[in-house]
């Protein structure tokens, strides 16, 4: 047994009931539906306060009190891994009145492994709720090195994978401890970094969750992360800066090219990967002030190809057609030079170049190659979170929906659906491992699922019908909504590989005009 509990006889009192269901109420769309309690009735068996007393290993409860804003309890822990002396905070909130039953794990974004702040909706949705810094403050990638400016492998194995798990124990103890019940069901929610955590979980502790959200992860970080550099690089190489009019230009010619392949004409690429418009169409052409030229097609059309060795050879997927060039080729000032997106940069300097003041302008193709394959051989097994092998998640019941934008302008979606393929290869082919894991691709929407396409709607109320009901889902539902928060449009979201096809007849706008097919080969 990983952890002992101080047993807690104290009942809340009553008087705090209308607090924290006002704190539910005035957290909570009308348009989200509660889960429906698991333990109806259940009520903490102890103060907040005497929580500070339960005794974990290497673990110290910093804080346990009452949010005075909304009566939850909200907990302060850190755990520590001796002899490094690291330090892994571990914020955990506890509903004092409807708690439904289940605990939820948030993930975090970038190098920021979570904050206390994501508790706030779940809590008010009746979860006991965790979050992690995973062993640092803020979103900088510094915590890599120590004092002297040499890898600190702790604190690099608590951002990638252990502090997670860390919080997950004390979680779930502290929710023991307090409603003198287990949750019946656990949670893990993300996306970015926090999907990547999410799928972490599923490889190396499948223990932990019964059911996982994971949205636009960050798997393959050894691979993507370097490879975010690459449009810079290529820029840098050719002495040729583009700027952002220019890029949206190309976007936005890709995108009319090839908007109606999939015979809907919305300002939506539906497959990127169908795509195969070609900037040279552009040269020539006033993009503002300026002459598109061949420079500028070559720029970009090497960011759509995407990192290349120097003999050729596939290194890593690029930007897909229609997304945003312009996050990952920043360009700016005058005259006109390079704007690195900074998580890429802080990997380059301080997780593989160990020097915090390395000029990345002096990065060249070759040297970016002999880079790029230091970070795959160097932190693969660490942070990769790319091992197909679900089969223990699996075989205890788990369930996991992957989500990707198929405009995704950080982190191509081609990497996602590279991983799941390998699932499905190593988990028994498509049909065996569509019994617990299932991807759904939006296309036309971003990292952030913003964007021309439809945003994908109650994904976690799915995933909570496939765990606990066995429901598996068949579909997603997508919408947009107008300024005014109206919904405008709906598509329907199928399970990878099939996609979305008009019917022929009734409005492009509603999902009842399309059904779920294979895509043409």
């Amino acid at each position: 047994m990983r952890t002992r509990f101080l047993n807690c006889h104290w009942r809340i009192k009553r008087t705090l009931v209308v607090t924290a269901l006002l704190g539910v109420i005035g957290f909570v769309r009308a348009a989200e539906t509660l889960p429906k309690p698991l333990y109806p009735g259940a009520v903490p068996v102890c103060p907040c306060e005497t929580l500070a007393k339960v005794s974990l290993p290497n673990t110290t409860i910093d804080s346990a009190a009452l949010d005075p804003s909304n009566g939850w309890c909200r907990v302060t822990a850190t755990v520590t891994h001796p002899p490094s002396g690291d330090r892994v905070k571990v914020f955990i909130g506890l509903p004092v009145t409807n708690w439904n039953g289940r605990f939820r794990g948030n993930g975090g974004g970038g190098f920021s492994g979570g904050s206390a702040g994501s508790l706030r909706g779940p809590m008010a949705q009746g979860y006991a709720a965790g979050a992690t810094d995973t062993g640092h403050e803020g979103g900088s990638g510094s915590f890599a090195l120590d004092a002297n400016g040499r890898l600190n492998w702790q604190s690099i194995q608590d951002n990638a994978y252990l502090g997670i798990h860390e919080m997950t124990v004390v979680g779930k103890a502290l929710t023991q401890a307090f409603y003198g019940k287990a949750p019946r069901y656990s949670y893990f929610t993300g996306g970015s970094t926090g999907g990547r955590q999410g799928l972490m979980e599923a490889q190396r502790y499948p223990d932990d969750y019964d059911g996982i959200l994971s949205a636009c992860p960050a798997i393959n970080w050894h691979r993507f992360l370097p490879a975010d550099l690459w449009p810079q690089v290529v820029m840098v190489a050719a002495k040729n800066f583009v700027p952002k009019s220019k890029l949206d230009a190309a976007t936005a010619a890709a995108v009319a090219a090839c908007d109606a392949l999939d015979g809907v004409k919305d300002g939506v690429i539906a497959d990127p990967t169908h795509c195969t418009y070609d900037p040279k169409a552009l040269v020539g052409t006033k993009v503002g002030d300026a002459t598109f030229t061949d420079a500028d097609a070559d720029v970009v059309r090497k960011i759509w190809e995407g990192p290349r060795g120097q003999d050729g050879t596939f290194l890593w997927h690029g930007l897909a057609r229609g997304t945003d060039l312009f996050a990952l080729a920043g360009t700016g000032g005058s005259p006109l030079s390079g704007k690195p997106f900074g998580i890429p940069l802080d990997w380059f300097r301080f997780f593989l170049i160990q020097d915090p003041k390395w000029d990345w302008t002096t990065l060249t193709p070759a040297g970016f190659e002999l880079l790029w394959r230091q970070s795959v051989e160097q932190y693969g097994a660490v942070i990769g979170t790319d091992d197909p092998d679900l089969t223990r998640f699996r075989d205890r019941g788990g369930k996991v929906i992957i989500l990707h934008g198929l405009a995704d302008q950080l982190i191509p979606a081609e990497g996602t659906i590279d991983y799941y393929k390998r699932v499905q290869q190593r988990m028994g082919g498509p049909e065996k491992a569509a019994q617990f894991a299932r991807l759904f691709l939006a296309p036309g929407v971003d990292h952030g699922f913003r964007g021309a396409g439809t945003t994908p709607t109650g994904q976690m109320e799915a995933l909570i019908r496939w765990v606990e009901e066995g429901l598996a889902p068949d579909k997603l539902m997508a919408e947009r909504r107008d300024a005014a928060g109206k919904v405008f449009q709906t598509r329907p979201l199928f399970p990878f590989p099939r996609v979305a096809k008009y019917k022929g007849t009734g409005s492009t706008d509603d999902a009842a005009n399309f059904v779920g097919q294979m895509p043409a080969q």
